[in-house]
């Protein structure tokens, strides 16, 4: 029994223009309560990503105008992806090496959806557990 990216994608995120105000995401992110949001085209295809910290780093440490901003002026354009069908190990491991709490599930140039090194840790229990049992129903008592 495996566990696979397609198997713990959250699929709802938000996903803004590159042409979206800092101002607007920040309300955005704050209504949708997510600490990120992906910038994508039109088309669906990520172009980047802006997190909560993003924001303060480069937003109002600086002393912008959060409303003359736009995310594409703020995004973070290395997004780390994986496939569908990755093995939640393969994921950890890129989330660990790449040092991010975040990774792009993407089939086919589209975003699927996104891991959060959250939900790794509260599935992989789940995963633990469920293991756990199958491997105790099937040992023979010792008498």
């Amino acid at each position: 029994m495996v566990l696979y990216a397609k198997d713990i994608v959250e699929k709802e995120f938000l996903s803004l223009p590159a042409s979206t105000s800092v101002l607007e995401a920040a309300r955005r992110m704050r209504d949708g309560r997510s600490g990120f949001a992906i910038v994508a085209t039109p088309d669906g295809k990520p172009e980047g990503i802006v997190t909560e910290w993003d924001l303060l780093t480069r937003v109002i440490a600086e002393d912008r105008d959060p409303e003359a901003v736009e995310l594409g002026d703020i995004m973070s354009r290395n997004l780390v992806s994986v496939d569908a069908n990755a093995g939640i190990d393969q994921v950890a491991q890129i989330m660990a090496s790449q040092g991010t709490r975040r990774v792009l599930v993407v089939k086919d140039g589209k975003i699927l959806g996104v891991i959060r090194a959250q939900t790794i840790l509260s599935r992989l229990k789940d995963y633990v557990d469920r293991l756990s049992a199958q491997i105790a129903r099937t040992q023979t008592p010792m008498f």
